[in-house]
């Protein structure tokens, strides 16, 4: 499979699922309605500074999918090989985390405190859809492999002082 094809798909399924929840977030705000106070516009420099934050880990991590992985961060078209490289060497979630400062970042940057609260269904979202899906699928995929990195490496929190897990 050539990786510009594998490329072009995991850039496309990226823009779509960005492209749902941008769709979701200006809907949030929308039937918010001014309901809820409205954040300082200062807040606006440091909500550019976490979606751009964000946006870079994302997009290492989709990355990482295609240039070690052989795969897409799409559930239908999943890595072929486990990816403990890049930031998932710190965290085993870091696309989502990533996806979280850009969307607390969207809010801030809108001023929409709507905006900032809907990363709190979107974390919880998140952390079933890993527990009940992604982490039973990988274990069924990569087995031993998969066990090893989930003991080695953090869900959720981020260590930057232990030994990172070692690529395969």
């Amino acid at each position: 499979m050539s990786r510009v094809f594998l490329a072009a798909r995991a850039l496309a399924y990226s823009t779509g699922f960005v492209g749902v929840w941008v769709w979701l977030a200006l809907q949030v705000e929308r039937r918010a309605g001014g309901t809820l106070p409205v954040p300082p516009a200062a807040g606006r420099i440091p909500g550019a500074v976490l979606i751009g934050l964000g946006g870079t880990v994302v997009l290492a991590c989709v990355a990482m999918f295609v240039v070690a992985g052989r795969g897409t961060p799409a559930p239908f078209d999943p890595p072929r090989a486990l990816v403990p490289r890049g930031p998932y060497r710190w965290v085993r979630n870091p696309m989502y985390l990533g996806a979280l400062l850009v969307l607390v970042g969207f809010g801030l940057w809108r001023t929409s405190l709507a905006m900032i609260l809907l990363a709190v269904p979107a974390a919880l979202c998140a952390h079933l859809l890993v527990v009940l899906y992604e982490e039973p699928s990988l274990q069924r995929r990569f087995g031993s492999q998969y066990l090893d990195y989930q003991r080695r490496v953090k869900r959720w929190s981020i260590t930057l002082g232990r030994r990172p897990a070692a690529g395969p």
